[in-house]
Order: C-alpha cells, then structure tokens, then sequence
C-alpha cells in the first residue's frame, strides 16, 4: 500500500527521479527520463505494479517497518534511512542516484551501524506502468530484467532468489557491514552496462551536491528551506536539455479519490520560466542560460503557436492518455498520461516567458540576439490576440474567459519588451507598443475591476475572485498601496481562504463543475498561499506576512518538500510531489523577507 504523499523523499539524477517511503520502499521510478514509462508504479496501485523495498526483515503479514528516522545527507540529495531494530541492532540504508553521462543508476547501500539485523530486499521490476512482467535471468552472474526495448541490471555482492516474480535478498548485517545494491537501465539490444561502483558512485554525487550548493547566494534567515527548495528545482531540471519538469509524478490527486488527477513530467513555459527566475536570484546563472536555449529550441520556427508546456526535449505531442489498469493512488482514477492542456490558448505565459527573457537581460547573462527576436515577435503576436478569451493560468477544462490574469500577463509582455527596446538591445515600434501597453492596461481595470466590492476578478464580467489576482502588484501592474490592490488582497483573504488561512486558487463549490470544468474539491494551493504571503509584505503588513510564511514552511514534510496542494480537510499534502510550483514561491517569499529584515528570531 502507498504512504501518504508527504511519507515520500524524493531522489534523482537531473533526467528522472524516484520516490522512496518511509518503510524502504521506492514505490515510483520512470526509466531511462522523467516522462519515460514507470519501472515502479506501485505509489499508482499495488505492489503488482512495481516496487523495490530494502528494510529488515519482518513477517509476510505485517506491515514493513518505517525507519525511525531520516534525512539528507547535508545539503544533496542523498538519502539516508536508520531503523533501530529492537533487540537487533541499528541498520542504515543509503539511498541515490549518481548524476550520469551513461546509463541510469539507483544505488542502495545497506549498512550495519550496531548489533546483527536481519535484512531483505525485495525487487520487482514492471514495466509500461506496471503492465509487463520482464523475463529475469542471471547473466555472468547478473541478473537482469529484459522486456521488449527495456533491461535492468541488478549487482548486488549478497545471493538472490526469485520467487512470486519477484527478486530477493535475504542477509544480515552487523556493526561495519555494507551491503550495495544497483540497478542500472539499458536498451535491451545493447550490451550490459558496466558493474557498478557504488562506493565511487556515492563519493561523487556527494562532491557534485557540495560543489553546487557552494554557488548559492543567498544567506538570509531561511537559507535552510531556501536550499532545499533550489535542490529541488535542480532535482526537477532535466540536464542534457535544460528542460525543467513541473514534477516527477504523473496523477498524485488534487482531490483523493477524485478524478483531478493530471502528468506533470512535461516543461510548463510558466512553472520554467518562475523556475528560471528563482535560480537567477540566488547565483544559478548555468541553469539560466541552459533553460533560455531548451525555450529559443522548443519555440524555433514557430514562435507564434506558442504552446503552454512541452516535453523535456522540447516535443510538442503530448497526447493524453488513460491507464486503466492502474486503479490510481488511493482509488483517485483515472491515473492519466500525456497532458491534453498542451493545445490550450493561454495568453498568460506570453508574459511570463518575456519576464523571464527581461530577468535573465538584466542580471547580465550573456546576450542573445535570437532571445530579443523572440520577445519581439510574441508581442506581434499578442496585438491581435491579448482581447480574446482563454483557458487562463489553471489550465480550466470549461468554456474559455476573460481572465483577468491572462490580460495582466499580456500587460507585462508588453511593458518588458518595451524595456528592452528602451535599453536599446532591441528595435521596435516603441509608440505604437506603449499605446497597447495603455489599452490593455485600461481594459483591465475597467472591465476586469468590480467597484461595489473593490476588487478585481477572476474574469472579465464575472463576481468570482481568483488567486492569480495577487500578482498585479508583484509584476508592477499597479502598486501596492493602491486602493484596488489592497481591496483585491483583503477580498482574497476574506473569501478563498480555508480555516487555517491558506489560500485556495478559486472556488470549486463541491460536486458541481465550476469555471474549470470539473467536478469534486481540491486543496488550498500553496504557490496561491505563498503569493499572499507576498503581498500583504508588500503592503506593510510584514509581521503577518512572515507568520503565514512560516505556517507554511510548517506544512513540508520531514525533508523539507512540497506537493502541489494542502488539503485542510485532511490536513495532508495532495497534488502531485515534489512541485516546482510550489518551491519557486517559498524561494522568492523568502527573499522577500529577507530583504524587509521581516523574519523571526
């Protein structure tokens, strides 16, 4: 059975990732990429599905153990499990995937810390999500698991032994033992990998950690949550393109047991590019730029279609599909993959792709012509286009709107491109685009601004309210002690708050489909949650801000990672996990903070 959303840790390799539970068990795996199909996807059905759990030993009818304690390994991604075994003995498992050129690895490294535990580790390999039982036989004394285009390597120094198809290890450890274990993935028609070096392997991921936490600028009072946060995002980044995923997971739901259920291991142009702003404020200028090339090739030769996410190596067809034969995590079906959203209209990543260009301008990353012809020709594109409706920044599955948002977007698009024909790295039609830049402007506050309420909307005409409305002030639409703003803020608070004062997106209203076309709740969303933390420092409102920030932090689980969502129902993270969405706005909040010297302590 899967544990709770927040029992996972997350590993990986910057081209795909894993999940391990709190009781030794990787319950999702994605081989050889992050958008590959699943090895393990026991965290989306059972263990028929794919797992591999290492821990002690314990009885076929209990619950395996859940170690005692956990954490990272200082500021890296390696992990490190202890169970302390009653009258046993304390035993620890290592767990990590060394950042490769060649083939795939998870490593697994069992320790003895004191007296003599009984171990097992228990492998079974599925593959196509769970779908296909591989053919697994030894090899010179490997053994490996083959099925169509697919092979795993299994190297371990202890015997195995298959049985109900599944691989085991049964062994003990005493105080100084280790035990390795690695699986490495091959193309089936290749020759085997090499024999793994786990020793060497673990020596160098924890020398590629340290030398890349070493280039964080930030020192302020949340350095800790801050680190972990860009850890993550680097976790999420997938290397050989610089293609950044939204999350690792495919289906984590919004809602349990509910169909909100969605393939997030694609490159949101919105969630890279706040992604790519994040990095650039704490000293990750490779990234940067490694994320501005993956964009001016994804977009190549059609800037004008400009889709709202694309795969990691920048393919556009991302059809969705359904797999039935996974029963979803917690019953919550259908489990999906591929994204349908990828074809939508939304003219707010207009904006956030030019406020990303304009970020990286400014902060003095090296310049390229073909980044400044792009800005230029999504703004031809937007002067026909920023006054018709869309599905707006969620992606909504109902009619198209007005969204207030999407035209602030377009605003900015707009303003940023005028800035940098202004600094003179660009030529442009300047009146004619600041005359535009005033129109969409003065549309929104008059058509998306409700005076009875003071507040702005969620779309054009409508009495809703939608979180996306507390980045006016973050993007310079208006200021922040501006009368409309704060009204916007307070409205926000009073009405898309949940009991415990985090910030829901818009309101759902039960079963009925609302604005976004589907049925059932969701969660408060914490990127929502932590604009308003944002927004209220901008209005002076800093002790406040800093207590809802930390109510926040509060909410990661034991090693420091967010889901999408917080269900205050069931006071638990749901959404998918770990999500860039959510740990770009902690980092930028935390600078905040910082910078208004608002923080505790």
């Amino acid at each position: 059975m899967a544990g709770r959303i927040e029992d996972y840790a997350l590993i990986g390799d910057m081209q795909t990732a894993a999940l391990v539970c709190r009781d030794g068990t990787a319950d999702w795996l994605c081989l050889p990429r992050f958008d590959s199909h699943a090895v393990f996807a026991g965290i989306l059905g059972t263990e028929e599905h794919g797992f591999w759990r290492i821990g002690p030993a314990h009885a076929d009818d209990a619950e395996p153990p859940a170690a005692d304690r956990r954490r990272y390994v200082g500021d890296s991604l390696i992990l490190e499990s202890v169970w302390d075994a009653p009258g046993r003995g304390t035993v620890r498992v290592t767990d990590f995937m060394p950042p490769r050129d060649g083939a795939p690895q998870l490593v697994r490294i069992v320790e003895g810390v004191s007296g003599r535990v009984r171990m097992r580790s228990a492998l079974r390999m599925r593959f196509s999500y769970g779908r296909v039982v591989p053919w697994v036989h030894q090899v010179e004394g490997r053994t490996v698991a083959v099925a169509g285009p697919d092979s795993i390597w299994l190297d371990t120094d202890v015997e195995t032994h298959g049985e109900h198809l599944t691989t085991y290890s049964d062994f003990t450890v005493k105080e100084g033992d280790r035990v390795a274990f690695t699986i490495s993935w091959q193309p089936s028609h290749r020759p085997q990998p090499p024999l793994a070096d786990p020793m060497g392997a673990l020596e160098a991921t924890t020398e590629f950690w340290r030398e890349w936490v070493d280039h964080c600028t930030y020192r302020g009072p949340y350095r800790e949550a801050v680190v972990r946060s860009l850890i993550t995002l680097k976790a999420l980044t997938y290397a050989p393109t610089g293609g950044i995923v939204a999350a690792p997971t495919t289906s984590l739901p919004e809602d349990i047991g509910g169909v909100r259920n969605w393939d997030y291991r694609y490159t949101w142009l919105r969630d890279a590019a706040i992604t790519l702003s994040s990095l650039l404020r704490t000293g990750y200028r490779e990234e940067a730029r490694a994320w501005r090339e993956w964009l001016l090739r994804a977009v190549a030769g059609d800037p004008e279609n400009l889709q709202i996410m694309y795969g990691i190596a920048g393919e556009r067809e991302l059809g969705e599909a359904e797999l039935d034969w996974l029963p979803g995590y917690e019953n919550s079906a259908p489990v999906r993959v591929g994204n349908g959203a990828a074809n939508q209209l939304q003219l707010d990543v207009y904006g956030e792709v030019t406020e990303a260009l304009h970020l990286a301008h400014m902060t003095g990353l090296s310049r390229n012509d073909y980044a400044s012809l792009l800005q230029l020709k999504l703004i031809r594109y937007l002067e026909d286009h920023w006054d018709q409706p869309d599905e707006g920044i969620w992606e909504v599955r109902g009619p198209r709107r007005h969204f207030v948002h999407s035209k602030v977007m377009a605003w900015v698009a707009v303003d940023r491109t005028i800035k940098l024909i202004e600094s003179g790295d660009a030529d442009g039609p300047l009146d004619k685009w600041a005359e535009l830049r005033d129109t969409i402007h003065r549309d929104v506050c008059e058509k998306g601004y409700d005076p009875e309420r003071n507040t702005f909307t969620q779309s054009y005409g409508s009495k809703e309210l939608d979180a996306s409305l507390l980045l006016i002030p973050q993007v310079g639409f208006l200021p922040p002690d501006d009368k409309r703003v704060i009204g916007t803020i307070e409205a926000i608070q009073r009405e898309l708050s949940t009991s415990d004062g985090f910030i829901l997106r818009y309101p759902t209203e039960g079963s009925d489909e609302g604005v976004d076309g589907l049925p059932g709740d969701e969660g408060a969303f914490l990127a929502c949650s932590f604009w308003m933390a944002d927004d209220l420092a901008m209005i002076g409102r800093v002790d406040e801000a800093r207590r809802l920030f930390e109510k926040l932090l509060a909410l990661r689980n034991d090693l420091g990672l967010l889901a999408e969502e917080w269900d205050p129902r069931l006071q638990r993270q749901v959404g998918n996990f770990p999500q860039a969405f959510s740990h770009v706005p902690l980092i930028d909040t935390a600078l905040r903070l910082t910078a208004s010297g608002a923080y505790g302590g």
